[in-house]
């Protein structure tokens, strides 16, 4: 089968939200190619491997490809463009979204499928936590938990300092027994990591279908279904569920919308994790949760993002 490969050209800030549009016009695959990723990498690389191509360390574009189906490319690439330029006038002045330069070409499915399957490996976060793509084979220590993604690999992998510092904050405040909430869920790597770390239950939102289609699968190949509920919905609206941890990994103008759900939503000894905050919006998720009544114990700071944890 032939596909189109489509790459935009952005920052590595923004890279995610246009992995995110992308997403809504493929099934095939979306890839984010970050030098800064390689750079952490290469921190590491004598865990990995022992030698890097030093070329890999330099550039400036991050580049986000789409793969999409041949015959579906020419009434999709105009969606895809409206789309894009819509994320960049509703993120003007708040982020640097870059050229969005496009470009194209034809590629076989077999060739970019197996290039893609490559760039994954398993991550280990924090003290418990591996994220294992769902072909590798990993043989779990004792004191590990393993949660597997599908081949749909987008909405949160681990690999994103915001996915990352919320593993981090959640392995510090999740207690046996603990219900979770986790808003604008997307693989569900966090309502599932929080299942594996022993919660009783975990209830996941995100307004996206494909998301929620995501979050569903990545359930049950972790064999945790039965402790999981995934849900279609706008943040937490008709939610009447409270949790004793709230997630949300957005960005910081919808976590000020989550704000007001808070005492509706998390219960009076609850910690709330955020994250998906840039530096200039930092003080904005602050003054927005302070006026709620929460507290911040903790402040993360990886890359270019922020995590908070706040306490009631």
């Amino acid at each position: 089968m032939k596909f189109t490969e489509l790459t935009i050209h952005t920052t590595s800030e923004a890279s995610e939200l246009v992995a995110d549009v992308l997403w809504r016009y493929t099934n095939y695959g979306v890839a984010i190619s970050d030098v800064k990723d390689v750079i952490a990498l290469q921190r590491n690389k004598a865990k990995y491997w022992d030698y890097i191509d030093e070329s890999l360390t330099t550039g400036g574009d991050v580049l986000v490809k789409a793969f999409i189906a041949l015959d579906e490319t020419e009434k999709t690439l105009p969606l895809i463009r409206a789309d894009l330029d819509e994320l960049k006038e509703n993120g003007a002045g708040l982020l640097s979204f870059g050229t969005f330069e496009t470009t194209r070409r034809e590629v076989e499915g077999d060739d970019w499928l197996e290039i893609w399957k490559k760039h994954f490996r398993p991550l280990h976060i924090g003290n418990r936590i591996v994220v294992c793509p769902e072909w590798i084979e990993y043989t779990k220590q004792p004191h590990e938990e393993v949660v597997k993604l599908d081949s749909n690999m987008a909405f949160g992998t681990g690999e994103h300092e915001t996915t990352s510092m919320c593993l981090k904050l959640l392995q510090e405040y999740l207690t046996p027994d603990s219900v979770c909430i986790d808003v604008g869920c997307g693989s569900g790597i966090l309502g599932i990591s929080a299942i594996k770390l022993g919660a009783k239950f975990a209830y996941l939102t995100d307004i996206d279908e494909i998301a929620v289609k995501s979050a569903t699968h990545n359930s049950k190949i972790n064999c945790v279904s039965e402790k999981v509920k995934v849900a279609k919905s706008d943040l937490l609206d008709n939610a009447e569920i409270k949790g004793d941890i709230m997630l949300a990994n957005i960005t910081a103008e919808i976590l000020c919308r989550l704000a007001p759900s808070i005492s509706k939503n998390l219960k009076k000894s609850g910690v709330l994790i955020l994250s998906g905050i840039i530096e200039s919006r930092l003080e904005m998720v602050k003054e927005a949760f302070g006026a709620q009544g929460l507290n911040i114990d903790k402040q993360l700071h990886e890359g270019e993002w922020f995590a908070l944890s706040f306490k009631l």
